[in-house]
């Protein structure tokens, strides 16, 4: 289990690479860590070829030096396994240890993360070296986390060759059990696809046109699994040999390979690797929502914030600096929702190799000529008052629903149209948070009983067992609202038959007979009763009412008259749908009234204020205010008999928030977010 007191404090530290850097400069940055307030860092993440040169023969020397280095300075060391970048000598000795694209092409030296995960020399090599550094270092005072590869399926999250063709059939055999089974699940009978050996079997490489549906997302199923069982193989030796030291990897947020919900239950504490675009008004919304994510696949537990940048980063085609006050103000931002550590990448920026330009903590121009510097050494005591938050929870009345499997259906091609999820869900992630609600993430298989409210912005891929779990969850009193094209196939990605959302219609009260796609430029207009009009874009659904009202009624095109959006009463809660492709305005307003009838407290703060609440024991609660904005500042109304935190300043009942402002003020006692006013 992972106790954050074994930090003794917010975590605040960074990824440092010393074998860059002569060791001259090593007793220079254990002094300058001590200035920073750096009390953490990860170490020998790429460290493969330099401690083992040759196969089985290891080098440790220089890895001993600095892990002394780093405890005489007080710097605890999360050390990596080094295992996220095989060196050239593995892929000369074994070349087909090399990734194949879909395509069949062979990857070649020179990269990173070059290895097919299904290898097993790979397999062997990662365990052997695992094993030696965790007998090595067992008993060193300054290892006190495990960082276990690095980023899995950054840039490999599928490998399609024989090795892995090999361990698909073995995964398929036992998950569907007989070739029968499997023809079934696969609607082989389509397109003269009926098998008749495992052996017919293949990945879905590149075809004439498109490969089967129910292949594909079997194999993006078994490339999620597969991946894990290197992590799992890994943490399994540390845990023999190191049971007392937690272990983590570094997740990517929203990222298409990698299914966290079920990677987050091989986890002792979950943490995340966020780069958000400065340059983007709403890089706060982008790294909120991520963390949340993050928050949310640890059920709640708090999380550490492993890798961002300081400033700019060197692999977008335009890449913006963080402003002076922003790197603050997305920190607190991931405080707010949960965050227990807070790191970047990397510690000393690089003289040499592809990331030369991303920056650091130490930047080219070294840290006296350097502003970043100052605003990270300011930060880190900063962070050292704020340690009582470590005990903070992020209390949600509302979750948004989230499934890989269905991401990975939905994306698989020969659809209506091409439906990108993410941007889809930001928008409604962003229209809750403009209403001040704490939102937590949860998986079709997740606990909905601590929620008044649910969202699903789409569900494409709808299991029996989720619509049983939502259907309950209505009719003991919540609130569901769901978005278009939800509910359309089973996990084997067969049609549900009977009209389209068909799981849940009695739910929802209403059948989907098929939907306009509405082409690059065209839209419709959406009639909403004591509102006004609202132009909407890109889908609008043919419903039919079989017990619910129509709350808006689309006025063009063929359907004109039929319902856009639906409220229907089903046991003691509501269920709405949306049909169409609202604006954010009037998904806003949507869900505004749904969060009113469920009985949640509300607000509505412009997009670049963000208000979160944690619960801190006995009771009290933080109201963490920030402003985004980088040039205007922002007036706020908020609740009497709060007191600055930390501080203890009497707090009043109107403050204003600077350009990248943060005020946290705390109360004795439950507040309301509606009181939280914008003046």
């Amino acid at each position: 289990m992972f106790d954050i007191q074994r930090f003794n404090g917010v975590i605040y530290g960074a990824d440092y690479n010393p074998e860059q850097w002569p060791r001259e400069i090593w007793a220079e940055d254990a002094r300058l860590m001590q200035e920073a307030g750096v009390n953490l860092v990860s170490l020998g993440i790429f460290s493969w070829a330099l401690l083992e040169r040759t196969e089985g023969n290891f080098d440790f020397g220089w890895l001993d030096e600095i892990m002394d280095l780093l405890h005489a300075h007080g710097v605890d060391v999360n050390l990596a396994t080094a295992t996220a970048s095989p060196p050239p000598w593995f892929s000369l000795q074994y070349p087909d240890s090399r990734p194949v694209t879909a395509d069949g092409v062979r990857l070649e030296v020179g990269g990173r993360q070059l290895y097919c995960p299904s290898h097993p020399a790979l397999r062997d090599g990662a365990a052997r070296l695992t094993r030696a550094l965790a007998t090595r270092y067992a008993q060193h005072p300054a290892l006190k986390l495990w960082h276990i590869n690095n980023e899995y399926g950054c840039h490999i999250d599928q490998c399609y060759c024989e090795h892995c063709a090999r361990r698909f059939r073995a995964w398929l055999e036992r998950r569907y059990g007989s070739i029968d089974a499997l023809n079934g699940a696969w609607g082989t009978a389509f397109w003269s696809q009926h098998y008749i050996t495992w052996a017919e079997i293949q990945p879905p490489r590149r075809a004439p046109t498109y490969a089967n549906p129910t292949q594909q997302l079997d194999w993006r199923r078994f490339s999620s699994d597969n991946i894990l069982e290197l992590h799992t193989m890994e943490r399994a030796i540390l845990a023999e040999i190191t049971p007392d030291v937690p272990a983590t990897t570094n997740f990517l947020g929203f990222l298409p390979g990698l299914d966290y919900f079920r990677w987050a239950q091989e986890e002792d504490v979950v943490s995340l690797d966020a780069y958000p675009d400065p340059g983007s008004d709403l890089a706060h919304l982008d790294a909120g929502m991520a963390f949340d994510l993050t928050r949310s696949l640890g059920g709640g537990a708090r999380w550490i914030l492993m890798e961002q940048a300081t400033s700019a980063v060197n692999w977008r085609l335009r890449n913006a600096p963080k402003p002076p006050g922003q790197m603050r103000l997305l920190n607190h931002l991931a405080l707010a929702r949960g965050a227990s550590g807070i790191m970047f990448f990397q510690w000393r920026a690089s003289r040499a190799g592809a990331e030369k330009f991303h920056s650091g903590l130490v930047q080219h121009v070294g840290q006296q000529r350097s502003r970043v510097w100052r605003e990270v050494t300011a930060f880190g005591a900063e962070l050292r008052r704020l340690t009582p938050l470590l005990a903070a929870g992020v209390p949600a009345r509302v979750a948004l629903m989230f499934d890989w499997h269905s991401w990975w259906a939905l994306n698989i091609d020969s659809k209506p149209a091409a439906l990108p999820l993410l941007p889809l869900v930001a928008r409604w992630y962003a229209a809750l948070k403009a209403l001040g609600q704490n939102v937590d993430f949860v998986p079709p298989h997740g606990d909905l009983g601590g929620y008044d409210v649910v969202v699903l912005p789409n569900l494409y891929l709808m299991a029996d067992e989720t619509a049983s779990a939502l259907r309950a969850f209505v009719e003991r009193g919540g609130h569901l609202v769901s978005g278009y094209f939800t509910g359309i196939v089973d996990a084997q990605e067969h049609i549900h038959l009977g009209g389209y959302g068909a799981p849940i219609s009695d739910v929802l009260g209403l059948w989907v007979e098929e939907w306009d796609v509405l082409l690059p430029g065209q839209t419709n207009t959406v009639a909403w009763a004591g509102r006004d009009p609202v132009t909407v874009t890109d889908w609008c659904d043919v419903i039919h009412l079989q017990g619910a009202q129509a709350q808006a009624t689309f006025t063009d095109r063929f359907y004109a008259g039929q319902p856009a959006m639906t409220r229907h009463t089903f046991g003691q809660g509501q269920a709405w749908y949306v049909g169409t492709e609202l604006p954010p305005s009037a998904l806003q307003g949507l869900l505004g009234e749904v969060l009113q009838g469920a009985g949640v407290p509300l607000t509505v703060l412009p997009a670049h204020v963000d208000l979160t609440v944690s619960a801190l024991p006995e009771g009290a609660q933080v109201l963490h205010l920030l402003n985004a904005h980088a040039t205007d500042p922002v007036s706020l109304r908020i609740p009497d008999g709060g007191v600055l935190f930390p501080g203890g300043e009497a707090a009043g009942t109107t403050l204003t928030l600077p350009p990248y402002g943060v005020t946290l003020v705390q109360y004795p006692q439950a507040v309301t977010v509606a009181d939280v006013q914008v003046l």
